[in-house]
């Protein structure tokens, strides 16, 4: 039994379901391992495998529509509340390439062997993954299996042993939903290491294609070629090593074998150096930050199937932290994570795999700064700035504007805003430039450095509303017209409307943070801002979901889009703006759940955690650790009851439990603001603030202690229960504050 929170989960049986395979990944490909002795199936991913589906065509760009909008803008400020419906150029629904798996590494025994091991070591199976190296390992009698993904070397490394280990070696493209007309080929050579096999998957009316390498490295026994792999016979040990590239023509088989080859150290075990290279740094980043619950040694040491059903445990939440943390780390490099983040076993991934720009992506990335994984803020950051050309089309084409734009929805290939329609008019959202860049922006405060690359992001994002804000209301403020809060309509209007609190936060936040970027624009961008309207506060004494006058609230929504000034932005705050805070908490206890989607959940848990309100922190928690939510595999799905394998809960987990532990801005500390009240004691290690401080904070029902290791000298406001004093930190010294929690 474990004294220490535990860095892994185990289960005592193979997974049955891809869904329950344990999870390795480097930010580029991913492993999902179902650990079966008898029959091992590794499912490999990439975060490039998006499927061709209609071709690149006149659909695939922004719509261009900038001649029709000032007719439109007249329209709906003269109160034509359905205006914006026919703002298209009549193109249907068109979604983005899908995410798809691409085959299974599969290790089948002969059926004699499978009949002699089973029935004796079946109760001495176990399978593991190891959150600290990310490694995941079977285990029965003396045969083992382990996987992990080489941040190093970016490789799927399986290592199997045994003695006399027989087994047939193959690369299997038969995964679900796979189409039909996917041009497969195989190809397998024997090698002096033991075997080279290949597979190449053409998409159907496409030129596009992807192609699987892997190296078999034998040690004792033989090896013969058995089409379309090969079969190894009474080895000792088998070395795995897989890529898969997503490319235009043919790929190149042999130079990405001898690029395997070269991988393989000479005078060590091979497999042992691989590991050493991709500790070096998937261990430092992953241990960077921990949390401990005090929870009961007996439930830290259950499988993570049967935790999963004591969902007021302690060692649940612990564990839940670290998986998230592990899972959105592996998810992350040349990408930041998608829907599903990096892994799927199914070619038919709900709402095709992608990253949702207009919630989920900065749900799931929440936590990167504070949990210190700049791993993920960088992998957001190559999202974005690869993308800005593409944010430039949609600014030009659908508004007629300098600057950038970002889509709602993107592949990872384009950035166009090609995916809309009339119930979801995701064309009209301007918010999600200044969403995207936000956590950029905190990155940079917390290592105290500004990325170049992010101020120039800021700027064109200014100039977007320098040439969209032209229209002012009655009073002489200007207005956002066309609007949308993502992905809600106002009761008495259609979609497109007016002043949306999200786009008006948005815009203010995105020209104060351009300004503050770039001075020699200070002035007008500040001043631009200052023209926007406040916020409304409705007849319910909520804030309002569009401030325009006349339009009412729809509150039975998942989407919280109307509360993003006090979430993720410091625009609305109890302590700075209390009568607005207190309008968005009206708002937040009005918000239905809708369809119980656990992004729902999650984002209410942050903004409720902002606003003070542990109990509802503590209350929308429950609901997606009672609502059967995670898998054996501790990643998460989309709706209760394990339904559409989904990363969202996972990976924004940690982020709502910091934030109700340790909030920060620049100029700000906020400790213990919304505690869980079910676990009383604890420790949250090595969270980062925005002002350039490490923090560790322990919690008991007598009182806090926190250990601020500061590298930059400033003073802030430091906020606890008992009230707002200021906190002069010097850099270098170590600060201790010790509060009373009662």
């Amino acid at each position: 039994m474990s004294a220490t929170p535990v860095h892994g989960t185990w289960e005592p049986s193979p997974a049955a379901r891809w869904e329950d395979g344990f999870l390795s990944g480097n930010g580029h490909h991913g492993a999902l391992v179902f650990g079966d002795p008898d029959d091992d199936r590794t499912v490999v991913t990439h975060h490039t495998l998006v499927r061709p589906n209609g071709g690149d065509g006149e659909h695939r760009l922004p719509p261009r529509l900038a001649d029709g909008l000032p007719g439109l803008q007249d329209r709906l400020l003269s109160g034509d509340l359905t205006a914006a419906e026919d703002f298209t150029d009549g193109r249907p629904l068109q979604w983005v390439r899908p995410f798809h798996p691409a085959f299974q590494v599969r290790l089948r025994r002969p059926d004699g062997d499978r009949d002699a091991g089973r029935d004796g070591d079946r109760a001495r199976y176990r399978r593991t993954v190891d959150f600290a190296t990310g490694v995941t390992e079977a285990t029965r009698a003396d045969w083992t299996s382990r996987v992990f993904v080489s941040r190093a070397d970016d490789v799927i490394v399986q290592h199997v042993t045994a003695p006399g280990l027989t087994l047939d070696v193959s690369l299997d493209h038969r995964l679900p939903g796979a189409p039909t007309a996917l041009g497969v080929g195989h190809g397998a050579v024997l090698t002096a290491e033991g075997g080279l096999l290949s597979l190449r998957a053409r998409y159907p009316d496409s030129d596009r294609a992807y192609t699987g390498v892997t190296l078999v490295a034998v040690t004792g026994g033989t090896t013969t070629l058995a089409p379309p792999g090969a079969r190894i016979e009474g080895a000792r040990s088998v070395l795995l090593l897989t890529r898969v590239r997503r490319h235009t023509g043919e790929a190149d088989v042999v130079a990405e074998g001898r690029a395997l080859r070269d991988l393989l150290d000479e005078g060590r075990d091979a497999y042992d150096g691989l590991l050493a290279r991709h500790l070096t740094l998937h261990r430092t980043a992953y241990e960077r930050v921990t949390l401990d619950l005090a929870a009961d040694p007996a439930e830290r040491a259950l499988p993570g199937s049967a935790l999963l059903t004591r969902p007021h445990s302690a060692a649940l939440l612990e564990r839940l932290f670290a998986a998230g943390r592990y899972h959105l780390l592996s998810a992350s490099g040349l990408f930041p994570p998608r829907l599903t983040g990096l892994w799927t076993g199914d070619w038919d991934t709900a709402w095709s795999g992608a990253f949702t720009n207009d919630a989920n992506l900065n749900l799931q990335t929440a936590s990167a700064a504070a949990a210190a994984l700049p791993e993920v803020t960088e992998a957001l950051a190559s999202l974005v700035h690869r993308q800005l050309p593409d944010w430039r089309d949609n600014a030009r084409a659908v508004f007629g504007a300098r600057g950038a734009v970002a889509p709602a929805h993107t592949d990872g290939e384009s950035g166009h805003t090609y995916h809309f329609s009339r119930e979801y008019p995701l064309h009209l959202w301007t918010a999600g430039a200044d969403w995207l860049l936000k956590p950029l922006v905190d990155h940079d405060e917390t290592r105290g450095e500004r990325d170049p690359r992010t101020a120039a992001a800021l700027a064109e994002v200014a100039l977007f509303y320098e040439d969209f804000l032209t229209r002012t209301d009655r009073e002489g403020r200007l207005v956002v017209v066309p609007s949308y809060s993502p992905e809600n309509r106002p009761a008495n209007a259609s979609w497109g409307a007016v002043n949306a609190a999200m786009d008006l936060s948005a815009a203010r936040h995105a020209l104060l943070t351009a300004a503050d970027h770039h001075p020699e624009h200070a002035d007008r961008w500040r001043a631009l801002a200052g023209r926007l309207p406040p916020h409304r506060i409705n007849a319910d004494g909520a804030l309002a979901e569009w401030a325009w006058p006349g339009l009412d609230d729809s509150y039975d929504h998942r989407h919280l889009s109307h509360l993003y000034g006090v979430w993720p932005l410091e625009e609305i705050t109890p302590y700075d703006t209390p009568h607005l805070a207190a309008a968005a908490h009206r708002a937040l206890e009005l918000r239905g759940t809708e369809n119980d989607s656990a992004h729902g959940y999650l984002h209410h848990a942050l903004i409720a955690a902002r606003l003070r309100d542990g109990e509802r922190v503590a209350h929308a928690l429950a609901q997606v650790l009672e609502g059967d939510f995670f898998h054996a595999s501790l990643m998460s799905a989309h709706y209760p009851h394990r339904d559409v394998y989904n990363a969202d809960a996972a990976h924004t987990l940690p982020a709502v439990l910091i934030e109700a532990l340790v909030q920060s801005t620049p100029d700000r500390l906020v400790l213990l603001p919304a505690p869980p009240p079910a676990y009383p004691s604890g420790a949250l290690r090595g969270v980062r603030t925005r002002f350039g401080a490490a923090l560790d904070l322990t919690w008991s029902p007598d009182g806090a202690t926190a250990v601020l290791r500061p590298d930059r000298t400033h003073r802030v406001e430091l906020w606890t229960s008992a009230g707002a004093e200021p906190l002069d930190l010097v850099a270098g010294e170590d600060r201790v504050l010790t509060l009373r929690t009662r």
